[in-house]
């Protein structure tokens, strides 16, 4: 009788939870915050996974917890309720009021987030009951750029072709530890072509073919990296806390296009970089970068 009590508790529970979960689904509509879970596979394949390592059994952070590998859809980004049946829900709401006693889940590991391999209703309670960990047992994935739980739709798009630039030219590889992650995401082609160009002058000068990976290094460590020196010496990034090295390596090609249709000749990346350096606050060209951002 006891337990016929709490499992009828329970199902009232998964009503509200389901309530809850319309309203934030409601919410969304105006706010346009992200309420869905996040698909395990479509990420994986976005950023690129690289390898898989056992980490055993372990206690993990429910609030980090933020999709799934196949029930994304049945759950909002709290984990709220939105297609699950009730009564399983309810029964594995009855069996506890803190977890205890259930069966560890089992997850994948990207960074410092987490996705459901099995175990999506209890995270569902646990998150219902506010409980801060859960006990799992955590295969861990590398992937080709970080990932990180609080990552918005726009940053894993940024991510996305970030990881799609590192596969073209892996610079990640031939240079260990480089972070070339962009908020202008559309402008990862625009890095491309500027290595393309440079292999094709590189083979002008050296007067043979040069390979792509030679090309790859060599724009990065006698063009990018002066670009971005001159930066750092300058403190330009403190003008533009919310952008990165990356962004500003392409803003500065912007800004050197600007001034060479101005003036009517080339501008070296020094007197460019100095030229932005005294400006108080975005002009034209970040304008016109900002708009060609990929939303």
């Amino acid at each position: 009788m006891e337990n016929r009590h709490y499992y009828h508790a329970a199902l009232e529970d998964f009503q509200q939870a389901r309530r809850q979960a319309a309203m934030q689904q409601l919410l969304s509509r105006f706010t346009g915050e992200q309420t869905e879970l996040l698909s395990y596979d479509d990420i994986r394949q976005k950023l690129k996974a690289t390898n898989v390592r056992e980490r055993g059994l372990q206690d993990i952070p429910v609030d980090k917890i933020v999709g799934s590998v196949g029930r994304y859809k049945d759950f909002t980004r709290s984990f709220l309720p939105v297609t699950t049946s009730g009564e399983r829900w309810a029964r594995v709401k009855a069996a506890t009021s803190d977890l205890v006693g259930l069966p560890p889940i089992e997850v994948y590991q990207l960074g410092d987030a987490y996705f459901v391999i099995d175990g999506n209703h209890r995270v569902s309670i646990a998150r219902q009951l506010e409980t801060p960990t859960i006990s799992a047992y955590v295969t861990e994935v590398k992937t080709r750029v970080p990932f990180t739980a609080d990552d918005d739709p726009n940053e894993i798009i940024c991510k996305s072709r970030y990881a799609e630039f590192l596969e073209k030219t892996n610079l990640d590889h031939l240079r260990p530890g480089i972070d070339l992650l962009m908020t202008f995401c559309a402008h990862y082609s625009l890095l491309l072509d500027h290595i393309d160009v440079h292999r094709y002058y590189m083979g002008l000068d050296y007067q043979r073919n040069v390979s792509y990976e030679e090309a790859v290094t060599h724009w990065y460590d006698e063009v990018y990296l002066p670009v971005i020196k001159m930066v750092r010496e300058q403190g330009i990034m403190r003008q533009f806390p919310e952008r990165t090295e990356a962004d500003m390596y392409t803003l500065l090609a912007e800004h050197r296009a600007e001034l060479k249709e101005a003036l009517g000749w080339d501008v070296d990346p020094e007197t460019a970089v100095s030229d932005i350096s005294r400006k108080k606050r975005p002009g034209a060209t970040i304008a016109r970068v900002w708009d060609a951002m990929v939303p």
